[in-house]
């Protein structure tokens, strides 16, 4: 499983990025800033679980580490 992990602030123009944790990322929030979504088998369950718990939010994942391997 792999773990994600949310930014608590938003980019500039507004959305909110899921980084894959597990695999490390250059973009990676601090620690105090990341907030847990899950471990799941992919980004696209991570993303319905991000988007449950922020409806609301512009989320998308991070082209840095949230691509298919």
């Amino acid at each position: 499983m792999i773990k994600f992990i949310i930014n608590e602030n938003p980019s500039a123009n507004g959305v909110y990025q899921i980084h894959n944790a597990t695999k490390g990322c250059e973009h990676l929030p601090n620690s105090s800033q990341q907030i847990l979504i899950g471990y799941f088998a992919n980004i696209e369950l991570a993303l319905k679980r991000a988007k449950m718990n922020w409806s609301k939010e512009k989320i998308q994942p991070c082209t840095a580490c949230c691509t298919e391997q």
